[in-house]
Formats: structure tokens, C-alpha cells, sequence
């Protein structure tokens, strides 16, 4: 029984541990909690009490995260036939790379604000230079990261039979 003890203690030091480096990212604190119980835990679907539970809060602090990763794409809401209770489910299939193609909608958003403020100040004036250097690392990011989604499947695919033991080619 100790075991299972220790494990359930370890687990909570990570999600405390990942919680907080997500939160240094931006992430508010509770998603974060909820967010990195779910990637650790081995349960494939959750109830706003069994996360509560899980992580030793209130079901009303787990409602608000909760909303917040289902609308970021991280969570996906379901219900089951008879029940009441929504469930919550880590839709682990390439979570990051969807949740990054999510983002590039961000970050080019981002580079044509900055683009706005740059032809309204031009690039002569230090701020305008430096508001043209935010825009072309933006876009230089933009870039890289589209490149970086699309060879994502054949490296997921070669770490993950690496993984299983399997040759791997180069």
C-alpha cells in the first residue's frame, strides 16, 4: 500500500513541478495544475470531481481550468450516454503539434500588429527599429515553426519505434 502512496506522491510533485513551469510560461495556475495531472495520470478521461480529487481541490477551482483547456483545444469535453457529468478527456493524438498549429494563428496575428506600429513609425526612430526586429524574428519564427510541424509525424514516428525497440533508420 506504500507503493501506491509513493506513486500518487510522486505523481503530485511533478504536476507541481510541471504546473509551475507552465505557469513561468503563462498559463494560468489552476489549467496548469489540471493540465499536467492529465498528461501523468494514466486515466484516459476525468470528472471535474475525479480532478478535483486528484489533485486535492475544490470541484469549483476545476471548473474554470477545465473551460479554459477545453477552449484552448488541450481538453475535449464529452459525455457519456446516461450520465450527468461532463467528461474531460486528454485528446493525446500529436496534442502539441495541434496545440502549435493553434498558436501560429497567435503568432502571425502578433507579427501584424507589430508590422502596423512599424509602418506607422517607420524604421528610423529606435522604436520603429526595434518594432521591425520584433516583426521579422515574428515571422522568422512563423517560418521555422511551420517547417518544424510539418517533419513533426516522421520524427514522432522514429522516436516512437525507437522507443519500442525497433531499427530505427537515419
Amino acid at each position: 500500500m506504500a507503493d501506491v502512496e509513493d506513486d500518487r506522491m510522486a505523481l503530485l510533485r511533478f504536476v507541481e513541478r510541471f504546473g509551475l513551469v507552465l505557469r513561468e510560461a503563462g498559463m494560468a495556475p489552476m489549467p496548469a495544475r489540471v493540465l499536467a495531472y492529465a498528461l501523468a495520470d494514466d486515466a484516459d478521461h476525468y470528472t471535474a470531481g475525479d480532478l478535483a480529487r486528484g489533485l486535492g481541490v475544490s470541484p469549483a477551482a476545476i471548473s474554470g481550468a477545465v473551460r479554459q483547456l477545453v477552449q484552448v483545444g488541450l481538453l475535449v469535453r464529452e459525455r457519456e450516454p446516461g450520465t450527468r457529468s461532463d467528461l474531460y478527456v486528454l485528446d493525446d493524438r500529436d496534442l502539441w503539434s495541434r496545440f502549435m498549429t493553434a498558436e501560429l494563428a497567435s503568432l502571425r496575428r502578433f507579427e501584424e500588429a507589430v508590422a502596423g506600429g512599424v509602418e506607422l513609425l517607420g524604421t528610423e526612430r529606435p522604436g520603429g527599429r526595434r518594432l521591425a526586429e520584433t516583426r521579422d524574428f515574428m515571422a522568422f519564427l512563423h517560418g521555422e515553426l511551420v517547417d518544424a510541424l510539418a517533419r513533426w509525424p516522421a520524427e514522432r514516428d522514429r522516436l516512437a519505434a525507437e522507443r519500442n525497440g525497433a531499427p530505427v533508420p537515419r
